[in-house]
């Protein structure tokens, strides 16, 4: 636990594979149980990697109809519909990949072409049938496989902000994961959240948004990479081809939706810079910071943020 001369503490706690941080003033710090309870109760329905969850029972099952609660099935909707939204770039299918690439093995490699076809077939959000009348969800194909890895912690974020202001909690920031969620004002003023400079170090930030009640989430390839012949090859894969992403360092995205900037966040990076944009403009309450692959920044109109220093290029 970390206090500040501000009137602020900082609790966290390491929950879905992540670290989740809440700083609330001093007074209500009791409160950051509550966000932690809500953080273990979407890991324990909604985590792939825990075989005791609804959703594995889903993946374990992909062919046959599962009961799961109402909670995942309203998750799962809205991961479809993100989807559709984004035509595909985003997918909650994308589990079918799992595997093919290791990031953190000794001597990280490509994988064959053959087997990334194979395995990229199996990623279809439109194949996920919910049948909100039984109760159930169906995978349609044998193979197929939930990850909610990019919607979970924001969906997360968002009914954490919903317990703290119930508890009459109006001020706090919430971070999980690269995502932040700020509440009210630190102090008099607004809440100052970085985006990470993509070539910089963690603590670079070439960029600053003054922020309250609204979500700030980035995706960069700087996470989990390897380069091979002069190529970076990193974690944020296409889903509808099964490779790393192309044409973008970083993606930040500023909206009140905290499940929404999770998952935008890694669809822009999937969908480059015009087609990312474009999208955004037609969203309402969503503004946009990309970074490409050059190290230019691109804002969408009216997104709230200052520059520090331009991105490094290299």
């Amino acid at each position: 636990m970390d206090g500040g001369e501000d009137g602020f503490v900082t609790v966290d706690e390491p929950i879905m594979a992540t670290r989740v941080e809440v700083t609330l003033p001093e007074a209500q710090r009791h409160h950051a149980e509550e966000v932690f309870a809500v953080f273990r109760e979407v890991e324990a329905i909604a985590s792939e990697w825990r075989s005791t969850s609804p959703l594995s029972e889903v993946n374990t099952s992909a062919g046959q109809p599962v009961p799961v609660p109402e909670d995942l099935r309203t998750l799962l909707h809205r991961g479809v519909a993100i989807g559709e939204m984004t035509g595909g770039a985003f997918d909650i299918t994308w589990g079918a990949l799992w595997g093919l690439w290791d990031f953190s093995a000794e001597e990280p490699r490509v994988p064959q072409a053959e087997e990334v076809a194979r395995r990229a077939a199996l990623v279809d959000y439109r194949r996920v049938e919910i049948d909100d009348g039984g109760g159930t969800v169906r995978l349609a194909r044998q193979g197929m496989v939930l990850g909610l890895g990019g919607i979970a912690k924001g969906w997360a974020l968002d009914r954490s902000v919903l317990a703290l202001l119930d508890a009459g909690v109006s001020h706090f920031s919430l971070s999980a994961g690269g995502q932040v969620v700020v509440g009210g004002l630190k102090g008099d003023r607004p809440w100052r959240v970085g985006i990470r400079d993509p070539r910089g170090k963690p603590d670079d930030y070439f960029a600053i948004v003054e922020a309250s009640n609204v979500s700030v989430s980035t995706s960069g390839d700087y996470e989990r990479f390897f380069v091979e012949e002069g190529v970076r090859y990193h974690h944020i894969l296409d889903p509808r081809t099964g490779m790393p992403a192309r044409g973008l360092r970083s993606v930040t995205v500023i909206t009140p939706d905290a499940t929404l900037a999770d998952a935008l966040s890694t669809a822009l990076m999937v969908m480059g810079v015009e087609a990312g944009l474009a999208l955004v403009e037609r969203l309402p309450e969503v503004e946009a910071v990309l970074v490409d692959d050059r190290g230019h920044p691109h804002g969408s109109a009216g997104a709230r943020y200052h520059e520090v220093h331009p991105p490094r290029e290299r």
